[in-house]
């Protein structure tokens, strides 16, 4: 996974197809950064595929800057402002993310909208086993992750603004239906028969709205975070591209997910010794979870899975279709494009019980 770990982490210069005029940057910065001081110096992070990420360094500190990409978008997606309103209103319940500086929606500044947040300092792990980590050490880093998804499940939407970010109905007929359209509209990518399985086995077993709707986070994994430099101690979620108001225990399905998927198709633990590493089994994880959330158990776990599986696959298929009409260029997206028959494939497995 070391690979993964050097593809993914640091900058690079900007990469051709994602620059933009720096002076312009300053001079918004300038006038919408309360304390900045420049000279600026613009590099781009490596991972943040979907929405190009760049650091921005500074004499005193360093920002973070999400962009929607250049060139045509499906709607609705690359949403930043979107983004840039979830961590704000968390920040409000001292929930762990990046303070954000500013939105711009100002298509002339950069070229797209962008936001401008805090880089927060600390340490990402690429692989889910946490090989830097002491064995003695990895359950706390478990359990860290576990409280800070129940801690989001845990926060009323309506208490701090969020009350209209997601839609009102049926939280999995409205996912089901937004992925399978983008699955079927986009032809270059094509068609797959797992897929095609997969899509009508969760419209047959659709569960009934579950009475709570939380904020989901929709890609929790340990790489989405920002762990605190030598403590098992999470500072900073991020990547909130894909965050909704819905259903938490579908939420926490996706973070289990890690269980159920190995590299390289996910960041994930299936197949490791978890007994040799003295990771919690994902019985345990699953009652720490629900110890902290108040609930007996987590039914309809396979649909659950299942769904997950299939929404990422569905994701994956969108950077396929990317890759083939040559808007998505990079070796990384063509690494994950790849992966799709394989997500598919397990998401089939996973409807059958497998």
């Amino acid at each position: 996974m070391g690979n993964r770990q050097d593809q993914n982490s640091g900058t690079t210069a900007v990469r051709e197809q994602h620059r933009f005029d720096e002076a312009r940057l300053a001079r918004w910065m300038e006038e919408n950064v309360a304390g900045y001081a420049g000279p600026l110096t613009v590099e781009q992070f490596k991972g943040g595929q979907s929405n190009p990420t760049y650091k921005l360094v500074t004499p005193g500190r360093s920002y973070v800057l999400r962009r929607k990409p250049p060139g045509q978008l499906i709607k609705g997606a690359h949403a930043v402002e979107r983004e840039a309103r979830v961590l704000s209103a968390l920040a409000t319940v001292d929930f762990p993310v990046a303070r954000v500086h500013g939105l711009c929606t100002d298509d002339s500044v950069i070229g797209t909208w962008f936001y401008v947040m805090d880089m927060v300092e600390g340490r990402i792990f690429w692989d889910a086993t946490f090989p830097e980590v002491s064995r003695d050490d990895r359950p706390a880093y478990f359990d860290a992750m576990n409280a800070t998804l129940a801690q989001l499940h845990g926060i009323d939407p309506e208490a701090i603004g969020l009350g209209d970010y997601g839609k009102p109905g049926n939280f999995f007929e409205r996912q089901i239906g937004r992925w399978t359209k983008q699955y079927h509209d986009d032809v270059e990518a094509g068609r797959n028969a797992d897929m095609d399985a997969l899509i009508g086995w969760l419209e047959a077993h659709m569960p009934a709205q579950a009475g709570e709707v939380r904020i989901t986070h929709g890609d929790f994994r340990c790489d989405n975070m920002i762990f605190h430099p030598t403590e098992p101690r999470v500072i900073a979620v991020l990547d909130w591209e894909l965050s909704t108001l819905g259903d938490p225990l579908s939420d926490f399905a996706y973070h289990l997910m890690m269980y159920r998927l190995a590299p390289p198709v996910a960041t994930g633990i299936a197949g490791a010794d978890l007994a040799a590493l003295n990771i919690p089994s994902e019985a345990d994880y699953v009652a720490a979870y629900c110890a902290r959330t108040g609930r007996a158990g987590i039914g309809n776990l396979q649909f659950y899975t299942a769904f997950n599986i299939f929404r990422l696959a569905a994701i994956i298929h969108g950077i396929k279709g990317r890759v083939v009409r040559g808007t998505a260029a990079s070796a990384h997206a063509r690494d994950m494009a790849a992966k799709f028959p394989a997500l598919a494939a397990a998401g089939w497995l996973a409807a059958q019980g497998g």
